[in-house]
């Protein structure tokens, strides 16, 4: 009971920049469902990060409203943190909006741990999307329309960045196969968000070829024909 009256004191002193904030169209997206949805291609800050937080640091938060104006999704801008209680914080805004009109440079805003993309902080876990966003696969197009795949296989590298992995959806026709406009290179966060379970050899190192089993698992292929695929 004293925690509650505690926080409702605290929400009640600014109570007054709170009803401004809710009549105005936009909103603050939630990095949490961001994540869960896509956790190897969105970026949220660990708890470790998160719970350091304090008044004048500088955070990002993601606003946007329901138009989607020439393929605008909103505006990802920086909130200097002016009080905090426990999860909850009141800051005010870092930039000048260029889309969201609604919004002023300096206005007092409410938000939540969950609204939080980014801060000023060394993070562990921002080391690990780099690796998810810098490592890239090629994919066949079909992979990307089934969001699924069931047959990969790892190449020599051709550039730095080149994981050398190429992943199919296992439908594909050797007509499809054999036409490159067919594929295309993505990031490896994107495939993990399909099937994460690929981790287990993703830094095996090449000629190797894995295909799903009837148990949805990954079986290493030892008898795979490289020579007739090297060929090709």
């Amino acid at each position: 009971k004293e925690v509650m009256y505690c926080m409702k004191n605290w929400f009640k002193k600014h109570s007054n920049n709170k009803k401004i904030e809710d009549n105005t169209p936009w909103q603050l997206d939630n990095v949490y469902k961001r994540n869960k949805e896509s956790p190897y291609t969105f970026y949220k800050p660990s708890k470790a990060v998160t719970d350091k937080l304090k008044a004048g640091d500088l955070v990002k938060l993601i606003f946007f409203n329901d138009s989607d104006t020439d393929g605008y999704k909103g505006e990802r801008m920086g909130v200097e943190i002016t009080d905090r209680n426990k999860e909850n914080f009141i800051g005010k805004l870092d930039n000048k909006p260029y889309h969201l009109k609604s919004l002023k440079l300096g206005q007092i805003l409410h938000f939540g741990t969950e609204h939080i993309c980014d801060t000023e902080y060394e993070d562990d876990d921002a080391a690990k999307m780099d690796y998810y966003f810098n490592t890239l696969v090629t994919v066949s197009n079909d992979v990307l329309e089934r969001n699924e795949f069931n047959f990969l296989l790892k190449d020599k590298p051709n550039e730095p960045n080149d994981s050398g992995w190429v992943i199919f959806s296992g439908y594909e026709e050797d007509e499809f196969t054999s036409n490159p406009d067919n594929f295309q290179i993505v990031a490896l966060g994107v495939v993990l968000n399909v099937d994460d379970s690929i981790l287990a050899f993703i830094n095996e190192s090449p000629l190797c070829a894995y295909e799903r089993n009837e148990f949805g698992q990954f079986d290493k292929i030892h008898d795979y024909d490289w020579e007739t695929y090297l060929s090709e």
